[in-house]
């Protein structure tokens, strides 16, 4: 497959696709703790990108997964949002809307890059970059199950529930 940024940004989630082993990576939470996914195999993780803290499709989705976050647990899985956000706006975000899962920041923009979510967006004709909302269900094994590429918030946890 010829890798051209055309092929990748209309792929949604660049050449990490279903089957490919996701990206390691060494980020901080929330809490100042450092969460390395490697350390994570064995588990099944719903590692969601998202472009901004407390907007309102990025508190729709967080809620979401907060909410249904025992039914997650039960099909053995954790859940990890990122975003380019300090560790300071991610600890407001979680105090202020209960949120029970890690939020990871990626402010040198690493993990959003090496998961082919940054990408140029527009906004009323305006061009920028930011992260594309995707989320990656990621195996045991540490092997992309499934990619949600341009996630739309209405009905998506229930998509990431029916892929556990």
């Amino acid at each position: 497959m010829a890798k051209t940024s055309k092929s990748n940004a209309e792929s949604g989630g660049g050449s990490l696709t279903d089957g490919k082993k996701a990206p390691d990576f060494n980020l901080i939470d929330d809490s100042g703790a450092a969460v390395k996914l490697s350390a994570l195999q064995g588990r099944k993780v719903v590692l969601y990108f998202y472009p901004k803290d407390d907007t309102p499709g990025c508190t729709k989705e967080a809620c979401s997964f907060r909410d249904g976050f025992k039914e997650i647990q039960k099909k053995g899985a954790i859940v990890l949002g990122v975003s380019p956000d300090s560790v300071e706006s991610h600890k407001k975000f979680k105090e202020k809307f209960h949120l029970n899962f890690p939020l990871l920041s990626d402010e040198d923009k690493k993990v959003v890059n090496a998961y082919h979510v940054w990408k140029e967006k527009s906004l009323y004709g305006r061009k920028y970059m930011g992260v594309e909302r995707t989320t990656f269900v990621i195996d045991e094994n540490g092997k992309i199950k499934k990619v949600f590429p341009k996630v739309k918030v209405d009905g998506h946890y229930e998509e990431v529930i029916a892929e556990l």
